[in-house]
C-alpha cells in the first residue's frame, strides 16, 4: 500500500475546514505537499498553522475535508502516520523530571524503526548531557532534543510547528543545522512552520503563505522571489492613480508616491502603467520574503 500512496504528495490538506464552536480556524484549506520537498508554512499568530499541524498528525479532526501523510488519511490511520512522521511541536512535552537517556529508552521503545546510532550521533552533533534531567535543560538544549526524538526513527516526513521559538541566534542556528543535515543526509518531506522567514527562506524549496485559515500563495519560493516586484512611481501633480495592474498584491497611495506590489511580474506591468497614468518616475525593487509575506497580508486588510 505505502508504494502506491507515497509517490507524488507526502502531505495533503484538501477542502479542510475546522471550527471550534462558532469560530473558524481553517476555512475550506487545500494544500498539497510534494514528496521530497521542504515547505515553509508561514503566516500571522492565529492564521490556522498550529490548527492544520495538530490535524496533520491526528491530534484534532477537520470539521470537514480530509487531511493524508503519505497517502495515509490520517483520521483512518493515525498510529501508522504517526510511525512516519517527526514532530516538534512549538512547547515540548517531554517529562521534565526524566533524565536524558531515559527519555530516548522510553520513546525507542515506540517506533520500530529506532536507529541507536543515528539517536547517539544526534545526542553528540547537539552536545547534549544524556544524564541531566529535562528541567535542567535550557530551551534550545530541549528543542535540539525534541529534534532528536523527531529524526531518530528516520521519519519520511518532519513537522517543524514553530520550533524556534523564543531561541537565542546561536540555539537557532545549531537546530537549523541539525534539520539541514538530516535532509541531506536522508531525502526526506519537510513542512516547516514559523515566524523566522530568513530562515524559512535558507530552508524551503517551496512556500506556502496562510490567513485567517484559508490559502494565500503557494509555490516555489524561487518563483516568488524573483516574480514578485515593487513599483515606485510618482504621480503628477493634481492626478490620483488608475486601476491598478494585473496580479496587484497590495498598494498605497501616499502624497504623490504610489507603491505596488505585483506577482507574477514582467516588464509589461510597468508599460501598461506609463500608458494608462502621468507618472514621473517608475522604478521596480526587489523584495524579500519578509516583505513578500507583509505585502500579501496587507493586501488581504485593504483590498488592492
Amino acid at each position: 500500500m505505502s508504494t502506491q500512496i507515497a509517490s507524488e504528495f507526502a502531505v495533503e490538506v484538501v477542502g479542510v475546514t475546522k471550527r471550534f464552536g462558532k469560530q473558524v480556524a481553517v476555512d475550506d484549506l487545500t494544500l498539497r505537499v510534494p514528496t521530497g520537498r521542504t515547505c515553509g508554512f508561514i503566516g500571522p499568530n492565529g492564521a490556522g498553522k498550529t490548527t492544520t499541524i495538530k490535524m496533520l498528525m491526528g491530534m484534532l479532526r477537520p470539521t470537514a475535508g480530509q487531511t493524508r501523510v503519505l497517502g495515509l488519511d490520517v483520521a483512518v490511520d493515525p498510529l501508522t502516520v504517526k510511525q512516519r512522521v517527526g514532530y516538534v511541536p512549538e512547547l515540548h512535552f517531554i517529562y521534565r523530571s526524566m533524565r536524558v537517556r531515559d527519555v530516548l529508552g522510553f520513546c525507542r521503545a515506540l517506533f520500530r524503526t529506532w536507529n541507536d546510532r543515528l539517536c547517539a550521533d544526534l545526542v553528540q552533533l547537539f552536545g547534549i548531557d544524556a544524564a541531566r534531567k529535562v528541567k535542567q535543560l535550557s530551551k534550545g538544549t530541549l528543542a535540539k532534543l525534541s529534534l532528536v526524538v523527531a529524526l531518530a526513527h528516520e521519519p519520511e516526513v518532519l513537522i517543524l510547528d514553530e520550533p524556534m521559538s523564543g531561541l537565542d541566534p546561536l540555539a537557532r542556528e545549531e537546530f537549523l543545522d541539525g534539520v539541514l543535515r538530516s535532509v541531506c543526509d536522508r531525502p526526506r518531506t519537510v513542512l516547516f512552520s514559523s515566524h523566522m522567514l530568513g530562515d524559512v527562506q535558507r530552508m524551503a524549496d517551496m512556500i506556502a503563505f496562510i490567513h485567517e485559515g484559508r490559502l494565500l500563495y503557494c509555490g516555489a519560493t524561487d518563483a516568488l522571489l524573483s516574480g514578485t516586484k515593487r513599483i515606485r512611481a510618482v504621480l503628477r501633480d493634481g492626478t490620483q492613480p488608475g486601476p491598478p495592474p494585473a496580479g496587484t498584491i497590495w498598494q498605497r497611495v501616499e502624497g504623490r508616491e504610489w507603491l505596488l506590489t505585483l506577482r507574477d511580474f514582467t516588464p509589461a506591468a510597468v508599460e501598461q502603467l506609463r500608458a494608462r497614468q502621468p507618472l514621473e518616475n517608475v522604478e521596480v525593487l526587489d523584495l524579500g520574503l519578509d516583505d513578500i509575506f507583509k505585502d500579501y497580508i496587507r493586501g488581504q486588510r485593504v483590498p488592492a
